[in-house]
């Protein structure tokens, strides 16, 4: 799609177009795909070493509330990383949250006794429009596979925690890009990638097309009631450039 002349950039994307071209961001799912199960984990590390023993700045921006995260009120407090970055749907934040916090405590025993306790950080969509939210199929052996499959190089779309979402009445997941831009004389990378579940057909746009509302005309359900917008939209953005917590929540305000 980059190759399309449609979109309004000037500046260009990293090698691989994606948020790991960030230099130390990997990626990983963990996929379930069997029957009325269509959920999944997916994890973003900052780097490949232990995020509890080395931490990195962060910064959060919520929009619309309407969400179960765990662990945005002491990243606000004290702009760190304890943990990789998970994503899952939204009844399997709570074993996601318990797999984070016995993955600190398995490299580091002292956790939560001579040392501080960990921050486990995990967000969520409601993937309820493909899987059965209430099969609970999501597990802390998911976590670590998605953990220990993170990799530079990973798959977009209908994997992992984007495996039953919904976007513009389509097919949701995950996606990611990049772009690298000019400070101070040297090239800084920004990455993102976004756990889609959103908006409806007619709000589709595409290089300023109405594809949506074209498509929606076609459609034998074109006059059939307009459904309301409930969705939602996780969007983590990863830089090399030198920000501390409070730029990274500039930046993310205006992701």
């Amino acid at each position: 799609m980059r190759a399309v002349p449609m979109w309004g950039t000037t500046l260009p994307a990293g090698p691989r177009g994606t948020i790991a071209d960030v230099p130390g961001v990997s990626v990983g799912h963990a996929t379930l795909d069997a029957g009325d199960v269509q959920t999944g984990v997916t994890v973003v590390k900052p780097h490949p070493g232990d995020l509890y023993r080395s931490k990195v700045p962060a910064g959060a921006a919520v929009i619309n509330g309407f969400g179960k995260s765990v662990g945005l009120v002491q990243v606000d407090e004290l702009g760190m990383l304890d943990t990789p970055i998970a994503l899952t749907n939204t009844f399997g934040v709570g074993a996601v949250a318990h797999a984070q916090i016995r993955a600190a405590i398995a490299t580091n025993p002292q956790v939560g006794r001579d040392w501080p306790t960990v921050n486990p950080l995990v967000f969520e969509c409601n993937d309820g429009y493909l899987n059965d939210i209430q099969a609970f199929a999501v597990t802390a052996a998911h976590y670590d596979e998605a953990c220990n499959t993170a990799a530079r190089d990973f798959a977009r779309g209908a994997v992992g925690a984007g495996r039953g979402m919904s976007c513009f009445d389509l097919k949701g997941g995950i996606g990611s890009a990049s772009r690298v831009a000019v400070a101070a004389g040297r090239p800084y990378t920004v990455g993102a990638l976004v756990l889609a579940n959103f908006g409806r057909l007619p709000m589709l746009t595409l290089g300023g097309v109405p594809l949506g509302r074209i498509v929606t005309q076609r459609r034998a359900d074109a006059h059939a009631q307009a459904m309301p917008e409930q969705g939602s939209i996780i969007l983590l953005l990863a830089t090399d450039a030198p920000l501390d917590a409070r730029q990274l929540s500039r930046l993310a305000r205006r992701a």
